[in-house]
Protein backbone atom coordinates (compact mmCIF):
# COMPACT_ATOMS: atom_id res chain seq x y z
CA UNK A 1 0.00 0.00 0.00
CA UNK A 2 2.65 2.53 0.38
CA UNK A 3 4.61 1.61 -2.52
CA UNK A 4 1.23 2.58 -4.11
CA UNK A 5 0.68 5.48 -2.70
CA UNK A 6 4.36 6.53 -3.13
CA UNK A 7 3.87 5.72 -6.97
CA UNK A 8 0.26 8.00 -6.88
CA UNK A 9 2.11 10.96 -5.00
CA UNK A 10 4.88 10.96 -7.69
CA UNK A 11 2.16 11.04 -10.44
CA UNK A 12 0.89 13.95 -9.13
CA UNK A 13 4.05 15.66 -8.40
CA UNK A 14 5.57 15.01 -12.11
CA UNK A 15 3.84 18.29 -13.50
CA UNK A 16 4.43 20.20 -11.11
CA UNK A 17 8.02 21.39 -11.39
CA UNK A 18 6.34 23.23 -14.15
CA UNK A 19 4.40 25.40 -12.68
CA UNK A 20 7.73 26.45 -10.57
CA UNK A 21 9.35 27.17 -13.84
CA UNK A 22 6.89 29.32 -15.05
CA UNK A 23 6.61 31.21 -11.35
CA UNK A 24 10.60 31.41 -11.91
CA UNK A 25 11.01 32.76 -15.44
CA UNK A 26 8.55 34.86 -16.53
CA UNK A 27 9.05 37.72 -14.02
CA UNK A 28 12.38 37.55 -16.11
CA UNK A 29 11.10 37.56 -19.48
CA UNK A 30 8.74 40.42 -17.97
CA UNK A 31 12.24 42.02 -17.20
CA UNK A 32 14.07 41.81 -20.17
CA UNK A 33 10.90 43.01 -22.31
CA UNK A 34 10.97 46.24 -19.57
CA UNK A 35 14.38 46.26 -20.68
CA UNK A 36 14.04 46.03 -24.53
CA UNK A 37 11.05 48.58 -24.10
CA UNK A 38 13.39 51.53 -22.22
CA UNK A 39 15.89 50.77 -25.12
CA UNK A 40 13.05 51.28 -27.32
CA UNK A 41 12.24 54.34 -25.52
CA UNK A 42 15.57 55.68 -25.44
CA UNK A 43 15.88 55.15 -29.71
CA UNK A 44 12.91 56.91 -30.43
CA UNK A 45 14.28 60.27 -28.67
CA UNK A 46 17.47 59.39 -30.56
CA UNK A 47 15.72 58.95 -33.64
CA UNK A 48 13.21 62.40 -32.95
CA UNK A 49 16.48 64.54 -31.51
CA UNK A 50 13.71 65.94 -29.34
CA UNK A 51 12.86 64.45 -25.37
CA UNK A 52 8.60 64.54 -26.09
CA UNK A 53 6.30 62.50 -24.90
CA UNK A 54 5.20 61.51 -27.93
CA UNK A 55 9.20 60.20 -28.75
CA UNK A 56 9.66 57.62 -25.84
CA UNK A 57 5.66 56.76 -25.30
CA UNK A 58 5.47 53.90 -27.43
CA UNK A 59 8.67 52.43 -25.85
CA UNK A 60 7.57 52.85 -22.23
CA UNK A 61 3.81 51.56 -22.91
CA UNK A 62 5.77 48.40 -24.54
CA UNK A 63 7.59 48.31 -20.81
CA UNK A 64 4.65 48.61 -18.92
CA UNK A 65 2.61 45.91 -20.76
CA UNK A 66 5.47 43.10 -21.16
CA UNK A 67 6.37 43.61 -17.06
CA UNK A 68 2.37 43.29 -16.40
CA UNK A 69 2.13 40.17 -18.51
CA UNK A 70 4.74 38.35 -17.04
CA UNK A 71 3.29 39.43 -13.32
CA UNK A 72 0.05 38.16 -14.51
CA UNK A 73 1.90 34.85 -15.88
CA UNK A 74 4.09 34.45 -12.88
CA UNK A 75 1.87 35.39 -9.63
CA UNK A 76 -1.17 32.84 -10.77
CA UNK A 77 1.55 30.20 -11.33
CA UNK A 78 2.96 30.42 -7.73
CA UNK A 79 -0.39 30.41 -6.49
CA UNK A 80 -1.02 27.34 -8.18
CA UNK A 81 2.67 25.62 -7.16
CA UNK A 82 1.59 26.05 -3.66
CA UNK A 83 -1.82 25.33 -3.41
CA UNK A 84 -1.21 21.99 -5.19
CA UNK A 85 2.09 21.26 -3.25
CA UNK A 86 -0.19 21.28 -0.22
CA UNK A 87 -2.50 19.00 -1.09
CA UNK A 88 -0.14 16.55 -2.59
CA UNK A 89 1.39 16.79 0.93
CA UNK A 90 -1.65 16.52 2.77
CA UNK A 91 -2.76 13.37 0.19
CA UNK A 92 0.86 11.73 0.52
CA UNK A 93 0.09 12.02 4.58
CA UNK A 94 -3.17 11.01 4.47
CA UNK A 95 -2.34 7.79 2.58
CA UNK A 96 0.21 7.07 4.85
CA UNK A 97 -1.68 7.24 7.82
CA UNK A 98 -4.45 4.91 5.74
CA UNK A 99 -2.19 2.07 5.10
CA UNK A 100 -0.83 2.29 8.55
CA UNK A 101 -4.15 2.40 10.15
CA UNK A 102 -5.30 -0.63 7.70
CA UNK A 103 -2.19 -2.35 8.46
CA UNK A 104 -2.33 -2.64 12.42
CA UNK A 105 -6.12 -3.26 12.08
CA UNK A 106 -5.40 -6.32 10.20
CA UNK A 107 -2.23 -7.48 12.51
CA UNK A 108 -4.67 -7.44 15.49
CA UNK A 109 -7.59 -8.85 13.63
CA UNK A 110 -4.87 -11.89 12.90
CA UNK A 111 -3.44 -11.71 16.52
CA UNK A 112 -7.33 -12.01 17.95
CA UNK A 113 -7.67 -14.75 20.45
CA UNK A 114 -11.15 -15.19 18.31
CA UNK A 115 -9.15 -14.99 15.58
CA UNK A 116 -6.98 -17.70 16.48
CA UNK A 117 -9.73 -19.36 17.47
CA UNK A 118 -11.93 -19.60 14.07
CA UNK A 119 -8.13 -20.64 12.16
CA UNK A 120 -8.20 -23.26 14.95
CA UNK A 121 -11.92 -24.42 14.29
CA UNK A 122 -10.88 -25.18 10.22
CA UNK A 123 -8.18 -27.37 10.85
Amino acid sequence: MQIAASEEVTRFERSLPWLAITAAVTPFIGLFGTVWGIIDAFHGLGTAGAATLRAVAPGISEALITTAAGLATAIPAVIAYNLLGHGIREFAARSDDFAMEFLNTVESAQSSPQAQQRVGAHD
